[in-house]
């Protein structure tokens, strides 16, 4: 059993002082090692620019926005590794050389302003479309500074909208008004260290005389004004989130605000006069029970009224699950899973009742996603569609037309001879788990074999194109291999449900199941099997590295969670406490040890080659979780390689030269663990 290790007695504590000077100077002699060990080579050098040359091709697809009468795009390369906001027309960007005009260069803010400034996104205001809130974050941190921005004059608005650094959320109300929620000074902010305040801020007013309108609780996670602004359907409300998977929605009608009747757990969305309703378990009505999972519609008044009629829109099924909808003017489009494989539906409404249409179904293991061009105007969408070896192709359809192809991505690596193939492992307690392995086809000796694994928050891992794993593992002979393990959301909230809290270890154990599978049917040897994960997926590695040494040959945590015991105390932590317990609870502390990896350590195992990353600037999982875990074992001179970026947030990266850097190291740690190994 893990022993509990009280603050007063961790002998690496100091490496929580983020920016600590001796944890800074250990980071320093950290970081230098591993450069002396891993960037030497020229194949490290040789990988690095050629993934840098993959981020930064101007082969990619400029993905838009429509804002208005302009479709917006965000833009990285080697002359913008900052950022440029830039738009174009959708005649404009049929053609071959689009003309694009700059709306804001990231650069160039940042260096008149002498800030290292990431850009973190964007609210446009969607009655007017002249106007957007603007998020800068410094060196890619969560917590952002807010500035209002004129889309017209391509300028910051004097006197404007204007926040500093915070974790802040907002919501356009009209032009003048906006609802806002963000660090006001003690007690503003919840345990997690999110704002639980939420305020109507009026154009001019100083943001301490703007209105209270909700006030949510510390141990909540957040609370969050929105508004919707559909065209004739305006609507504004606040969100209470409880805790990660527990909500509570408020209306404001006719001056009133009022809360909306639904389970905790449901997710909300509105389409035209209609409230959607997707519920994570079982809800019953009257006589009537809606699956967990299900997507459901019901006319909002009447909800609010008491007196509904609800349709099931979607109804899962134990390999069906839905992971995402979206809507256009007169439709609902599902984004539908079968045996992780996608599909894409729409339903309507007509003559009194829904209908459902199948818009197009995956040739083999592909993704698909959609998103509406403007739901106010038209029935018009994007889709995207790939694979892991078939790179994206991005379209433009109206309902009830053939989409018509915009863009295509050329393929970055070789692939002649390569497949995909599903394939199903069984986990400890019988349960069938699938995962997708990507390599040469009738490769018949084991091969060196990198598998990837997250497993939690309902999170869905799905087929992809490897524009980075296939130049730097498949393409050079290795096998790639994404488990789809429970935790994660490829068969709906069930399969999320099943390893929550006690049943973490079910995440784990299938996991295991996959690696074993892969060793059993010879496609590996445990010194040839790397394995992959990054935040949870971080937690994930920690868990394999020490409940089996024995069946990998190395292991690459990102960002990743080690300390269970402390880690609702360390920045956005409180904030997981329903996906994983809270270990100031006993009875909760007795299961979350068993998956604490800081925990389970022992100084007389054998453990594989450890490289662990994280960044200074991640102000979500703490990193002190791998400074920490790395010293311990350190000083137990294990085999353990540790690199933190100074910048780049929980994403470990802020531009595509860090991308491709750190890409880089992690695949040259794997090519001299496995290449050269052998059982």
């Amino acid at each position: 059993m893990a022993a509990s290790i009280q603050a007063n007695e961790d002998p690496f504590l100091w490496l929580e002082e983020i920016e600590g000077e001796k944890a800074l100077s250990w980071v320093e002699q950290q970081n230098h090692q591993a450069t002396d060990t891993l960037t030497n080579s020229d194949r490290f050098i040789e990988l690095k620019t050629r993934l840098e040359d993959v981020l930064n091709s101007d082969k990619r697809i400029p993905y838009i926005t429509r804002v208005g009468s302009y479709y917006h795009n965000f833009w990285q390369d080697e002359d913008h590794p900052r950022g440029i906001i830039r738009r174009t027309t959708l005649e404009q960007y049929r053609q071959d050389d689009t003309l694009w005009e700059t709306v804001l260069d990231i650069d160039a803010l940042a260096e008149t302003e002498e800030e290292n400034w990431v850009y973190a996104g964007a609210s446009i205001l969607r009655t007017t479309y002249d106007r957007a809130i603007i998020a800068l974050s410094r060196g890619g941190s969560d917590a952002t500074v807010i500035r209002e921005f004129d889309l017209v004059k391509k300028e910051f608005v004097n006197d404007g909208f204007e926040l500093p650094e915070a974790k802040t959320n907002l919501s356009w109300i009209n032009k003048d008004e906006i609802f806002v929620s963000t660090d006001l000074g003690e007690g503003s902010l919840t345990e997690s260290g999110y704002p639980r305040i939420v305020k109507r801020w009026k154009r001019g007013q100083p943001i301490a005389e703007a209105e209270t309108v909700f006030e949510g609780d510390l141990t909540d996670v957040l609370a969050a004004g929105f508004a919707v602004l559909d065209k004739g359907y305006h609507r504004i409300g606040v969100t209470q989130v409880m805790d990660f998977y527990s909500t509570k929605e408020f209306l404001f009608v006719d001056g009133k605000m009022i809360e909306i009747p639904k389970p905790l757990d449901a997710e909300i969305n509105f389409f035209r006069d209609w409230l959607l309703l997707l519920p994570k378990e079982d809800w019953r009505v009257g006589d009537t029970v809606y699956a967990g999972g299900s997507l459901i519609a019901v006319k909002l008044d009447d909800f609010l009224a008491g007196a509904a009629r609800f349709d099931v829109l979607f109804n899962p099924t134990p390999t069906r699950s839905l992971v995402g909808h979206m809507y256009t003017k007169n439709h609902v489009f599902l984004n539908i899973l079968d045996n992780v494989r996608s599909s894409i539906s729409y339903v309507s409404f007509e003559n009194g009742e829904w209908r459902n249409n199948t818009l197009q179904i995956s040739d083999g293991y592909q993704s698909i996603s959609v998103y509406s061009e403007n739901r106010d105007e038209n029935d018009c969408f994007f889709i995207e569609s790939s694979d892991f070896l078939t790179p994206s192709t991005f379209g433009y359809a109206c309902v009830g037309q053939a989409p018509e192809v915009l863009r295509q991505e050329p393929h970055v690596f070789e692939t002649h001879g390569a497949t995909t193939k599903q394939r199903w492992a069984t986990s400890r307690d019988g349960t069938k788990v699938p995962y997708f392995e990507i390599g040469l086809d009738g490769q018949k000796d084991p091969a060196p074999t990198l598998l990837y694994g997250y497993g939690g928050f309902e999170i869905s891992l799905l087929p992809n194109y490897s524009s980075i794993s296939g130049p730097s593992w498949i393409e050079r002979g290795g096998i790639y291999v994404i488990a789809n393990i429970r935790g994660g959301g490829e068969f709906g909230p069930d399969w999320h449900r099943a390893a929550l809290k006690a049943n973490r270890h079910r995440a784990y154990e299938d996991f295991i199941a996959v690696a074993e599978d892969l060793v059993r049917r010879k496609v590996t040897t445990p010194s040839m099997l790397g394995i992959r994960g990054g935040s949870n997926g971080g937690l994930l590695m920690g868990n394999m590295l020490f409940r089996r040494p024995d069946l990998f040959g190395a292991i690459v945590a990102n960002v990743p969670l080690f300390d269970m015991q402390r880690y609702h105390e360390l920045l956005a932590g409180a904030s997981w406490i329903a996906e994983y317990g809270d270990p100031d609870v006993p009875e909760e502390w007795q299961f979350i040890q068993t998956f604490s990896p800081y925990h389970n350590l022992s100084k007389e195992v054998a453990y594989p080659a450890l490289f662990v990353t994280t960044s200074t600037k991640d102000d979500r999982v703490h990193p002190g979780h791998a400074r920490k875990l790395v010293a311990r074992m350190l000083d137990w001179d294990k085999d353990v390689t540790y690199y933190e970026n100074t910048e780049g947030g929980h994403g470990g990266a802020a531009n595509n030269a860090q991308r491709a850097y750190m890409s880089a190291l992690q695949y040259e740690f794997l090519y001299q663990t496995l290449f050269r190994s052998g059982d």
